[in-house]
């Protein structure tokens, strides 16, 4: 029999599982990061140890079972809280140390028979490892071993041979750390704590979480109707984060300043008005988005359309580019407040669906590569007829319908 040490970092968001918030919030990589511990210490519970120890670096919560011993974890580099570990917890017997990342280890792999062995290594798909078993505490065995690399692995193996160790090596196992690894996880092992919760989590992000991820470059995302077909308009990142484009200013060119840009993304076309010299603001619910348009040297506000804005009644023109006027599912409630906004004889610019008839107000759902689904987002799509019906019930008046090969654009004019 021996000791199973976890060393294990305390699941506060922020502090574990970054690499996960690429696709998650650091809340529910947290989260993510809890139920795995959970996990793993259900596992060490089930297996065939004289003692288990958890090396914690924090405070111990109620996700931690009884019967655990917990030293407080020390040292500056991973290396030296590994070292650490070892030394805190000896008590004469074997020691077997896990990590918390690898949450499908099965109970018989931590009853190593240490017959004809001085140490356990498992590495892990990644170049690291996730466990480590030595007799007795020796800092030469892991001080100076890189730490978190993609070779941490081979160079634990080749310090542990070099110290004349007799090694037995466990099955390498995948750890959790990327959003990838959690759907392999989730797809190979379903009845972990932790998968349950990632399927959970895959289905319920907030719209306005992937949207700022796919515009921090950190993940791709696809805009789909409920029935998964892609809205192409709301799927064309790249356009978004490009300077505008020959369509783009084509379309400027009727604007009337001071322009509002609403859902103005990361501000390809306040940018460009700004470099015409014309006054320019955008808005938009996305914090990602303003800090990429104010970066560009351009003016946004983080603000809802619908909450008070500058300028109310005094803007030239209101621009409603690459499918905006589906902003609130509502194009009618949009149409009125755009004309709320404008001047007396003030111009809005909407770019409508190329399908003249389309009258979608079908919620969307943003979607990543990997799987991660957000919740229904009110949306429409609307062509230029169906726009027009809309607009009869405003004070706008259509006063221009054109188009490009791929894109359509329809301008409107506040009139008594």
């Amino acid at each position: 029999m021996n000791t199973v040490i976890v060393i294990a970092k305390e699941p506060v968001p922020g502090r574990v599982k970054t690499r996960l918030q690429t696709e998650f919030t650091a809340r529910e990589a947290a989260a993510l990061a809890r139920a795995s511990l959970v996990d793993t210490l259900s596992v060490v519970e089930a297996a065939p140890a004289t003692r288990r120890v958890i090396s914690l670096d924090g405070a111990p919560g109620p996700w931690l079972p009884r019967g655990f011993e917990v030293v407080e974890q020390r040292g500056d580099g991973l290396d030296q809280r590994l070292a650490a570990a070892f030394e805190d917890a000896y008590d004469g017997s074997p020691m077997l140390l896990v990590g918390m990342d690898t949450p499908q280890l099965r109970p018989e792999l931590l009853g190593f028979d240490w017959y004809g062995y001085d140490a356990v290594l498992g590495l892990t798909e990644d170049g690291g490892y996730w466990c480590l078993g030595l007799r007795m505490p020796d800092r030469r065995a892991l001080i100076g071993v890189p730490m978190s690399t993609d070779h941490t692995g081979r160079e634990q193996l080749r310090r542990l041979r070099a110290l004349g160790l007799r090694v037995g090596m466990l099955p390498t196992l995948r750890d959790m750390d990327t959003p990838r690894d959690a759907a392999y996880l989730a797809a190979g092992f379903p009845d972990l704590r932790v998968s349950r919760l990632y399927r959970r989590l895959q289905h319920s992000a907030h719209p306005g979480l992937l949207f700022d991820q796919a515009l921090g470059g950190t993940t791709r995302v696809v805009a789909t109707g409920l029935d998964g077909r892609t809205v192409p308009s709301l799927s064309e990142l790249d356009r978004w984060t490009a300077p505008a484009d020959e369509v783009d200013r084509l379309a400027l060119s009727r604007c009337e300043g001071p322009v509002l840009d609403i859902g103005c993304g990361p501000g390809r076309i306040v940018t460009a008005l700004a470099e015409r010299g014309i006054a320019a603001l955008g808005v938009d619910v996305s914090p990602r988005a303003v800090s990429l348009t104010t970066s560009r040297g351009a003016a946004a506000l983080h603000r809802p359309v619908q909450e008070p804005l500058p300028g109310e009644g005094r803007w030239g023109s209101v621009v409603l580019m690459d499918g905006n006027i589906g902003i609130g599912g509502d194009p009618v409630d949009l149409l009125r407040r755009c004309a709320e906004l404008v001047r007396p004889d003030g111009l809005v610019l909407v770019e409508v669906d190329p399908d003249d008839d389309l009258d979608d107000t079908t919620p969307i759902v943003l979607r990543t590569l990997t799987g991660r689904r957000s919740t229904p987002l009110p949306w429409a799509r609307v062509g230029a007829r169906a726009l027009i019906r809309h607009a009869r019930t405003t004070s706008l008046h259509p006063t221009e319908d054109w188009r490009t090969p791929h894109r359509a654009f329809l301008t409107l004019r506040r009139t008594a």
